[in-house]
């Protein structure tokens, strides 16, 4: 039988049968995963207790026998929320973030980065004075980069002249395109004008971990136009779209 130990932070989690537990879990090594808990809702000394959403663990884990299921064996609680439970207002900006890790998946090789990105983003929920209006945004975006699906924001996607003054986003082909070439090809039929300030804030957001995210808030329009850019981005390359609670494939 194929037993491992990994650090894992809870997603969700949810009962089946009378007292046990299945746990949608983000593990630093080995992505994301489906744990069953066979006596998870009683079991104090396997436990502890610690099975709530956003607690970070330490999980012993072993495949069944005939290797179709996780059983997580045993978990020690390594860090948790404490007021964050309480804020009901940043406790649904945590389920929106958590929601799309799900729908999005986690491969073992994106895993160690995308751990820490979702530690940091409860930190930051915990503890953090101000927020970015656009935070749930920011983390689609910082997310898609840590996968592997990040925009190049740098550069035109067609000449590669650097964008020092903003450029349009063209979101149905998931790249930049500079005042020139913006000219050269006429409209483009899905296209978000992004201002250098807009572009500056989401080239920061790619590159920082949510801690680090500038709380100032832009002009309305540009503001707008970010969040135009992501919101399309997701859509039409991730194939994701937030809908009364959930992401759903579009």
């Amino acid at each position: 039988m194929t037993e491992w130990a990994d650090s894992a932070l809870v997603l969700r989690m949810g009962h089946f049968r009378e007292a046990d537990l299945w746990l949608k879990v983000l593990c630093r090594g080995h992505g994301l995963l489906t744990l069953f808990a066979f006596g998870g809702s009683r079991s104090r000394r396997r436990f502890c207790g610690c099975l709530d959403v956003f607690n970070s663990l330490h999980c012993r884990v072993s495949a069944s026998r005939r290797g179709n299921f996780l059983n997580l064996e045993e978990a020690v609680l390594l860090d948790g929320p404490q007021a964050l439970r309480g804020n009901w207002r940043r406790m649904g900006l945590a389920a929106n973030c958590l929601r799309f890790m799900e729908a999005m998946g986690v491969t073992a090789e994106s895993a160690a980065e995308a751990y820490a990105l979702a530690e940091d983003l409860r930190r930051t929920l915990e503890t953090a004075v101000e927020l970015p209006g656009l935070f749930p945004l920011f983390f689609r975006l910082r997310l898609a980069g840590a996968l592997g699906f990040a925009p190049n924001l740098e550069r035109c996607g067609q000449c590669g002249a650097p964008l020092d003054a903003g450029g349009q986003f063209v979101v149905d082909e998931g790249q930049m395109r500079c005042p020139a070439c913006r000219a050269a090809a006429g409209p483009a039929r899905y296209g978000v004008e992004l201002r250098s300030a807009g572009l500056d804030l989401l080239r920061h957001v790619q590159q920082e971990l949510p801690s680090g995210w500038r709380a100032a808030a832009l002009p309305a329009e540009e503001r707008r136009a970010c969040a135009r850019a992501i919101d399309g981005f997701v859509q039409y390359h991730l194939g994701l779209a937030w809908e009364e609670g959930f992401f759903r494939r579009v």
